[in-house]
């Protein structure tokens, strides 16, 4: 029997880990799902320096919403390859955690420097580990959807309180 930790020979479905690996850093040893959520940083920290003003708002929320809908439609397909519900192993949920925390800042407070860009990925964890109402109850939510959905809260949560906080710090 093949490891489920291999990526599939079959080209549609090595995509597919990979992108549920978050480029396999779902895979990592240790704290796969902080190791998971660098593949977001990048893809933010890359769209801030890309673009500006409303369309960066639309690339980081429209990738946030795509890869949410991927997420919640392909996550039975690792399910299935780990042979149990939420492995480790999946992280698209944390990139999409901080894509979406990264939006809710730039909504309040515009492009984070590099200490903010750090603190919403120590925020959205924070949420995401701990897991305070609501976040802890959406995890409860069947298949897919509550794999995703207390990621979504989390990094909301992360991202509003980053946002108060650099608001109020200057």
């Amino acid at each position: 029997m093949t490891s489920p930790h291999r990526i599939p020979s079959r080209p549609l479905d090595a995509l597919r880990f990979l992108m549920l690996t978050g480029l396999g850093t779902g895979l990592a040893p240790v704290v796969p799902g902080t190791v998971g959520t660098l593949p977001g940083v990048v893809l933010g920290v890359l769209a801030c320096h890309l673009l500006s003003g409303p369309a960066l708002l639309v690339v980081v929320f429209g990738l946030a919403g795509v890869l949410l809908v991927f997420g919640m439609t392909q996550t039975a397909f690792l399910e299935r390859r780990f042979g149990h519900h939420d492995p480790q192993a999946v992280v698209l949920d944390e990139v999409v955690g901080y894509l979406i925390a990264l939006g809710v800042f730039l909504l309040v407070h515009g492009a984070p420097e590099a200490p903010w860009v750090v603190g919403l990925f120590v925020s959205f964890r924070a949420f995401d580990i701990l897991k305070p109402p609501p976040v802890g109850r959406l995890e409860d939510l069947p298949g897919a959807v509550g794999v995703m959905a207390d990621d979504a809260m989390a990094g909301l949560l992360a991202g509003g309180l980053a946002a108060l906080l650099a608001v109020f710090l200057g």
